[in-house]
């Protein structure tokens, strides 16, 4: 089965708990934990999410780029002003259990800006 969600003024978490529960097959009849799943998503109006608490200067996403002391860092203000899908992406990513099927589940969501 294919969702079509609107993210347009939806908090960012629990948009992504809701994408996460429906890739991992949670809302089919024939849910089981080992199967990828057949339901796809497409999130549209991504640019819409939004965050509560100031979280967007608080919020910090870190990256390494494998030298010492190159420990990057960006606010969610700058991530989103960048790349609004990424940030969901991410957001979906980690909801997901950390598994050798996460990666085919995350290829079931499109998301439009």
């Amino acid at each position: 089965m294919e969702y079509i969600i609107d993210a347009k003024n939806k908090r960012l978490g629990r948009l992504a708990t809701e994408i996460a529960t429906i890739l991992q097959g949670k809302k089919s009849p024939s849910y089981a934990p080992h199967k990828i799943g057949s339901d796809k998503v497409l999130v549209k109006n991504a640019g819409g999410i939004v965050v509560s608490g100031g979280k967007e200067k608080k919020k910090v996403y870190y990256r390494h780029t494998g030298y010492m002391g190159h420990l990057r860092e960006k606010t969610f203000e700058q991530a989103f002003a960048r790349s609004p899908e990424k940030v969901l992406r991410h957001a979906v990513e980690h909801m997901l259990p950390r598994n050798f099927i996460r990666s085919k589940r995350l290829n079931m969501l499109k998301i439009e800006k």
